[in-house]
């Protein structure tokens, strides 16, 4: 994966993408899950159905985005 900001593509041996969203004030943000530890790196906020698209052409995101809570 790539710096936080910047587009590219993702290593999906290591990176899982996902989208963070709080359950409290139901804000989303896409990023990153590092398989081997779980920590997560968040590279851009989600507030529309267009956002997400965005993340997927911006990292190459094929297939299921998961949410994680």
């Amino acid at each position: 994966m790539k710096d936080k900001g910047t587009s590219g593509r993702f290593d999906a041996a290591l990176w899982q993408p996902v989208i963070r969203a709080s359950i409290c004030t139901g804000e989303q943000v896409a990023g990153f899950k590092e398989k081997a530890s779980g920590r997560i790196v968040e590279v851009m906020l989600i507030r529309s159905p267009r956002d997400i698209e965005e993340f997927r052409r911006a990292y190459a995101v094929n297939g299921e985005i998961i949410k994680v809570y």
